[in-house]
């Protein structure tokens, strides 16, 4: 298994439809973390022993990353207008570039669900964007794990 660095990883936008999207990486970004869980129920019995038993139930995702503050940047404008809107952007974050066969990560309609101009000191003006899945667009789909072919 190779070592994947995060300076390597990519993010992208689709500025196209879900059906046919044109994938753009939205190179502007930092310190991305793509969260992913599920929620669990109780199905312990006798049966079990003394020991609890958990099935996974819903699952959740969410999108958090860093960008620098750039009001004139397409990106930058596309996911505020998102958030102050409240209208859906897709996602395509992956551990590789989209035209690398093989890289891979989750696919999603998202909401903004934060944007927080960060006013550092000794910094460069940045924002802080927190995403998470939502109900998908007129031929969208519910989030899915993605790999490059």
């Amino acid at each position: 298994m190779a070592v994947v660095l995060g300076m390597n990883a990519k993010m992208y936008r689709n500025s196209g439809t879900y059906a046919s999207p044109t994938w753009v990486e939205v190179d502007s970004v930092r310190d991305v973390t793509l969260s992913m869980e599920t929620g669990e129920a109780d199905v312990t019995t006798r049966a079990a022993a003394g020991w609890r038993e958990s099935i996974a139930t819903l699952r959740d995702a969410s999108l958090e990353f860093e960008m620098v503050y750039d009001s004139a940047g397409t990106h930058f404008a596309a996911i505020k207008t998102a958030f102050t809107a409240g209208t859906n952007i897709e996602f395509l974050v992956l551990d590789g570039d989209n035209a690398t066969s093989g890289s891979q990560g989750l696919r999603a309609e998202m909401s903004i669900m934060s944007f927080s101009r960060n006013e550092g000191l000794e910094d460069a003006l940045t924002v802080s964007v927190s995403a998470k899945p939502t109900k998908p667009s007129t031929g969208g789909a519910a989030p899915a794990w993605y790999t490059a072919s």
